[in-house]
C-alpha cells in the first residue's frame, strides 16, 4: 500500500501523514487487515530426549526403597557400579521436578515476626529503658557489667548498678529497688529493653507481672529500637573522666557514681531544651525555662540591637517522647505534638486516638523528636 484513495485523488501516504501529524505505522495498522496468526507448530522432539517409557523407568528407580532417601548424584553413581546407565543426574532432577517431587530436605530456620515497638512518654516515670554494657578491667578479658535504667522522657538515670557479671537475679533486684524508690504504681510504667538473656529471663518477667509493669523488647538485631540507652552509653563513655580500663571493682563503682551524678544534675541535655535531667524529672522544667526567658528579656531590653531576630522567644520542653513514632499520613499527626488553629490563638494538643483533624484549618507547629 503506497497511497490512500480520497475524494481529491491520490495523495502520497508520507505527505498525508506529515500533514496530519500521524505516524504511517498507525495508518497501516488501521487500514491494512491483520494477517491471521497461524497456530504454532508442535515442538519437535529432541533426538536426545527420553521417551515416556524411559522417563517412567527412571522415576520408578528413584522411587525404589534403596534410593528414595538418596540424591540423584549418589543414585547415578550406584547405578554405574551396577553397570546400569539410565540418564545423567541433571535429567533425574528434571524428571523429579516435573513430577513435583523436588523440595528442600533440610530443616530451614524460620524467624518469627517481631512487631515494631511504639512507646510514648508524656511525663516522667511512664517509660523506662534499661540496658547492660561492659566495662574493661585492668586484667585482659575480664569485664565488669554496668546496669543502667533511664527514663526516656527526662533522660534521668533512675537506677544503676555495677556487677561482676550479668545475672537475671541482679537485674530483678535493681528494677525492684528502683521502682520502690520512684513510687511506681501498678499499671503506670512500661520498661523497654533489648533481647539479652537477663532482659528476657523468666525471673524479670515474673517481677514485671507482680509489679504491674508492661514489658517491651526491641526487635532482634535492630539497635534503633533502644536508642536512648545506646545514646546514653555513648555520652557516658566519651567523658574525659571515663577511664579506658578500671583498676578494680571498687574503682568502677566510684567512677560510675560520680559520672551519673554529673549526668543527672550537671549535664545540660540538647533534647531537653538544654535543661538537666534532674530538673525535668522532678518537675522544675517550667520554672527553669521561665527564669531563662526573663534573663533573655532583660538582656533584650538593655540591648535590643544585639538581637537580630527580634525579641527572644520562650523555650518549650518537648511534650512527648517516642520510641519508634508511628508513621504519619497527610491527615494525621503524632499524638503529643501541638497544633494551632488560625481562628483562635490557643494551642490544641493532638489526641492519642488518631482521629484526624480538619488539616485545612490547622497547621502543625511542633512535634516530638527522638535523637539518633
Amino acid at each position: 500500500m503506497s497511497a490512500v484513495e480520497t475524494s481529491g485523488g491520490e495523495l502520497e501516504v508520507a505527505a498525508m501523514c506529515r500533514s496530519l501529524e500521524l505516524s504511517r505505522a498507525s495508518l497501516y495498522r488501521r487500514y491494512r487487515p491483520a494477517a491471521p496468526r497461524l497456530p504454532r507448530p508442535a515442538r519437535a522432539k529432541h533426538p536426545r530426549a527420553l521417551d515416556p517409557a524411559e522417563r517412567q523407568r527412571v522415576l520408578d528407580i528413584l522411587h525404589d526403597e534403596r534410593f528414595r532417601d538418596l540424591p540423584p548424584a549418589q543414585i547415578h553413581a550406584s547405578l554405574l557400579e551396577q553397570q546400569s546407565y539410565l540418564c545423567s543426574p541433571r535429567t533425574m532432577y528434571r524428571i523429579l521436578a516435573q513430577a513435583d517431587e523436588i523440595r528442600e530436605r533440610r530443616d530451614q530456620l524460620r524467624h518469627p515476626h517481631y512487631s515494631r515497638p511504639e512507646l510514648l512518654a508524656t511525663a516522667p516515670n511512664q517509660v523506662w529503658s534499661w540496658d547492660i554494657t561492659k566495662l574493661k578491667s585492668s586484667a585482659k578479658w575480664v569485664y565488669f557489667q554496668l546496669y543502667v535504667i533511664l527514663d526516656i522522657f527526662s533522660r534521668y538515670v533512675v537506677g544503676f548498678m555495677v556487677a561482676r557479671g550479668e545475672s537475671a537475679r541482679l537485674a530483678e533486684r535493681l528494677i525492684q529497688e528502683t521502682c520502690s524508690k520512684q513510687d511506681i504504681a501498678k499499671g503506670q510504667l512500661t520498661i523497654h529493653a533489648d533481647r539479652g538473656s537477663a532482659m528476657t529471663s523468666k525471673t524479670v518477667a515474673q517481677l514485671f507481672a507482680d509489679l504491674g509493669i508492661e514489658p517491651s523488647h526491641s526487635r532482634p538485631h535492630v539497635s534503633n529500637d533502644n536508642p536512648f540507652s545506646e545514646s546514653h552509653f555513648r555520652t557516658l563513655k566519651y567523658r574525659p573522666e571515663f577511664p579506658e580500663r578500671f583498676l578494680s571493682f571498687e574503682h568502677a563503682r566510684e567512677v560510675c557514681r560520680e559520672l551519673f551524678a554529673w549526668y543527672n544534675h550537671q549535664h545540660h541535655h540538647s533534647s531537653l531544651a538544654w535543661l538537666t535531667p534532674a530538673v525535668v524529672h522532678h518537675g522544675g522544667a517550667e520554672r527553669a525555662l521561665e527564669a531563662r526567658h526573663r534573663a533573655r528579656l532583660a538582656a533584650y531590653a538593655a540591648h535590643p540591637e544585639r538581637f537580630v531576630n527580634g525579641p527572644p522567644k520562650r523555650e518549650r520542653l518537648p511534650q512527648a517522647v517516642w520510641i519508634n513514632p508511628p508513621q504519619k499520613t497527610t491527615r494525621q499527626a503524632v499524638p503529643g505534638s501541638t497544633i494551632i488553629s488560625p481562628d483562635s490563638p490557643e494551642v490544641i494538643p493532638i489526641r492519642s486516638s488518631y482521629e484526624p483533624y480538619p488539616m485545612s484549618r490547622l497547621q502543625i507547629v511542633s512535634s516530638p523528636t527522638v535523637p539518633h
